[in-house]
């Protein structure tokens, strides 16, 4: 009687299920694959250094450091600076403050700028009204913008050679 009290308890005990092949592979070996995968690309792109970097970035320093003569600042020569209407989709328009130094290697170089601020001022303006507020969030927005002044400044400066274009004060609203 004790066998047959038993039976019918273990058949009324939930069985385990076991995880069959799609399933093992899909939540089992499929993310130990991609984060192992996710991990060692990470290493190699982030974490492994280059050695033919390593050299270069070793001289870099020597060859910005080889003139003696320090950069001249000059101000684009605005009392508030540039102010522009950026692109909005919005009813309200959005507006960007901005102040900028241009770098030069020599006085000579600030006076001749000096006399060619208009088209330098010119070129920010026609590159500056295109953006978009979103164009200018995060550090990389901002030097994409830098990046692309600096080019205008270049083209509208020659033969100055403009070395830099530095960000006195910004602001985007």
């Amino acid at each position: 009687m004790a066998a047959a009290e038993e039976a019918p308890a273990t058949a009324d005990a939930p069985k385990k299920k076991k995880f069959s092949g799609k399933k093992l592979v899909l939540f089992i070996i499929l993310p130990v694959l991609l984060l192992g995968g996710g991990g060692a690309a990470a290493y190699f792109l982030l974490l492994k250094k280059d050695p033919a970097a390593e050299e270069h970035a070793a001289d870099a320093p020597a060859e910005e450091h080889a003139s003696d003569e320090p950069q001249v600042y000059v101000g684009l020569g605005v009392d508030k600076g540039l102010q522009v209407n950026l692109v909005s989709t919005g009813k309200r328009p959005a507006y960007l403050n901005l102040d900028l130094w241009l770098a030069v290697k020599t006085e000579e170089d600030a006076k001749h700028l000096e006399g060619v601020m208009p088209k330098v001022i010119d070129q920010f303006q026609v590159y500056l009204r295109s953006l978009r507020i979103e164009d200018l969030q995060g550090a990389d927005g901002v030097q994409r913008m830098r990046d692309e002044l600096l080019l205008r400044a270049k083209a509208a400066a020659k033969p100055i050679e403009v070395e830099d274009v530095l960000i006195k004060s910004m602001l985007a609203q």
